[in-house]
């Protein structure tokens, strides 16, 4: 069998005059394959977490800064400090005075009358003492409660399981005359022999202890504001809805710090309201947010109610935004399993959903 004949490749040719030069056949060498290039895909989930990361990381900046400027600052070594411990002072001293001249007089008109005062005088001393005594102890718990709201903060970002655990004895102390939380501590102080991770700890103690705690504070916080937004819509005068808005606001505040285990006094209570007014003015939470004012305007609030209506909304989306910046302040530990409630999650009544 014959093998057909192969055709020659085409060449090329250079003339030079006459000549006919060939060009030296260069041996092939193997083409390479082109590098094969990946591109990186983009994870929608990823970026979800990381816009969550960063959201709660700015959110404990301003719970921090809210709890430096109010719970957690001394007054004592201030100027203001010295000039109400003065103040104070030249007060209980007049008092001290006057109740003196009035035991004196008893005692110039009758024996009697002046060992009943003395008496009532005594009595007097020492409830001021026991006042003086529960605002001091109540102020020092709250102290408390915020240091290892910061404590825990820091050891859930460092990972520090040695830390975590130490924090979380104190939040389990922190709750021991609290029944309903018996069951959550003994397995909180169970599990943290067997958890290393000092992160997943701390989520396992907000999910089991505080998140109960969390939904208390969610019915406080609805329940302030429906009340402030019925009698805004019914109030005939302006001074009885200032008065029951105010009235609502500071009950709320004192109704959530005793729920995470930080009642205050009258002290206590001015530095909290401290604090949750730089919250606010931090998060911008008095200007109630634009989202909330785009949900107003896409549920034609102001198109179908009336003004007074949407005056009862409105103090009652602020009232429930006081209670959530107050809800942070108080809170013994940082939001991390979850994200923080909005006003739409604790007031859905406000925004005309009929579901909730």
């Amino acid at each position: 069998m014959i093998e057909p004949e192969r055709r020659p490749r085409p060449r090329a040719f250079r003339l030079d005059g006459e000549q006919t030069l060939t060009p030296a056949t260069a041996p092939t060498e193997p083409r390479k394959p082109a590098p094969e290039i990946i591109e990186p895909e983009i994870d929608a989930y990823a970026l979800e977490a990381m816009g969550l990361t960063q959201s709660l990381h700015d959110e404990e900046q301003a719970v921090e800064a809210a709890q430096v400027s109010g719970l957690l600052k001394r007054m004592v070594l201030s100027w203001g400090g010295l000039f109400v411990s003065s103040l104070m002072g030249l007060a209980s001293l007049a008092a001290g005075l006057w109740v003196a001249g009035i035991v004196e007089d008893l005692f110039a008109r009758n024996a009697l009358l002046g060992t009943l005062g003395l008496v009532l005088a005594g009595g007097l001393a020492l409830g001021a003492i026991v006042l003086l005594a529960r605002e001091i102890r109540a102020m020092a718990r709250q102290h408390k409660i915020a240091k290892l709201h910061i404590a825990l903060a820091q050891a859930r970002a460092s990972d520090d399981g040695k830390a975590a655990r130490a924090r979380l004895t104190e939040l389990c102390k922190l709750y021991e005359n609290r029944p309903e939380t018996g069951r959550a501590r003994a397995l909180l102080l169970d599990i943290s022999r067997q958890i290393v991770d000092g992160r997943d700890l701390i989520d396992l103690a907000e999910r089991n202890l505080v998140l109960p705690l969390d939904e208390q504070a969610r019915r406080e916080i609805a329940g302030a504001a429906k009340r402030v937004s019925v009698v805004t819509a019914v109030s005939p005068r302006a001074i009885i809805e200032l008065v029951f808005v105010a009235a609502q606001a500071i009950a709320l505040m004192r109704r959530i710090a005793e729920i995470y285990g930080g009642r205050p006094g009258l002290w206590g209570f001015f530095k909290l309201a401290r604090s949750v007014g730089t919250h606010l003015a931090i998060t911008g939470g008095m200007a109630v947010g634009d989202s909330i004012l785009q949900q107003l305007v896409g549920h034609g609030i102001a198109a179908r109610l009336s003004a007074r209506l949407g005056e009862g909304v409105l103090n009652g989306l602020l009232t429930a935004r006081v209670g959530l910046s107050a809800m942070s302040v108080c809170r013994p530990m940082p939001f991390a399993a979850g994200k923080p409630p909005g006003v739409k999650d604790v007031a859905p009544f406000l925004f005309g959903d009929k579901t909730k």
